[in-house]
């Protein structure tokens, strides 16, 4: 039976205004008052909170009735169709459980800026603070940060429930293009550059949003997802070119992630995959 859409999402916000009632909280290491501009993003666990407020207003199976031939990922990924044992109903089940993450964050934190509407184009383009480097950053980007969060927080669970085989999340890469090797670093090390003020070190290295693998080595991919949240939302999403100063000058983000990962490479929206 198919769902009325404004009934769902009517339950699902009257659900996750309940659990964050109590649950506002800004990342560590961020002040906990904001002024104008200061949107900092929610932290994983009121993400997830959030997440299951959701599946519990809209946890339904996607029916076994649902058309695998009009997958996105049944048609272009067979390595993923093959984790599944070619069980063409569970990918078609993975791709609309990722699509729900997109679609819930951008939902969710237009609401909380916004009400029942989309920011607009002149709204995502203000800019609103600078950064360290004295770059502006709009509204867009902002709210790009926040559904970000919010919808991988979202897809962590989704994947630790559905997919049969190691994923990645947000993992950094060291990838040396012209010899074709790839090697990892971890969350400390990059944490640590950082701190340093050593982001020198960081050139040459991507951090695609998820990689799913196929199996336990974890330097090749199944399948590599990007999040995208355009704003406006009428907006299509596009892939990050890479300039003359980078190591991957003339290539663009996805590129380089299928040239590094040798996986397929898709960008997730709340329109869906792309």
């Amino acid at each position: 039976m198919a769902r009325n859409p404004n009934t769902s999402w009517r339950l699902t916000r009257l659900l996750l205004t309940s659990l964050l009632l109590g649950a506002c909280a800004t990342r560590p290491g961020h002040p906990g008052t904001a002024s104008r501009g200061d949107w900092r993003l929610d932290s994983e666990s009121v993400a997830r909170a959030r997440y299951a407020g959701l599946l519990r207003g809209t946890g339904t199976a996607v029916s076994s009735t649902t058309l695998a031939v009009g997958s996105t990922l049944v048609l272009a990924t067979p390595v993923v169709l093959a984790v599944y044992h070619h069980n063409q109903d569970k990918v078609v089940e993975l791709q609309e459980r990722l699509a729900e993450c997109a679609r819930m964050a951008e939902h969710q934190v237009n609401s909380d800026h916004f009400g029942d509407r989309p920011p607009t184009r002149e709204e995502c383009g203000e800019e609103l603070e600078v950064d360290g480097c004295t770059e502006p950053i709009t509204r867009a980007m902002l709210l790009g940060r926040q559904k970000h969060d919010l919808a991988l927080a979202c897809a962590r669970d989704v994947l630790t429930r559905l997919w049969p085989a190691p994923f990645s999340i947000e993992q950094r890469y060291r990838y040396y293009r012209h010899s074709r090797m790839i090697e990892t670093i971890s969350r400390e090390q990059e944490q640590q550059f950082i701190k340093e003020g050593c982001t020198h070190k960081l050139r040459s290295t991507i951090k695609p949003d998820i990689v799913l693998h196929s199996d336990y080595n974890l330097l090749q991919a199944a399948l590599i997802i990007d999040l995208k949240f355009p704003c406006p939302s009428s907006n299509d999403p596009v892939w990050r070119s890479y300039g003359k100063t980078s190591a991957y000058n003339g290539l663009t983000q996805g590129q380089v992630y299928q040239q590094a990962l040798d996986g397929k490479v898709f960008m997730l929206t709340p329109r869906g995959f792309f």
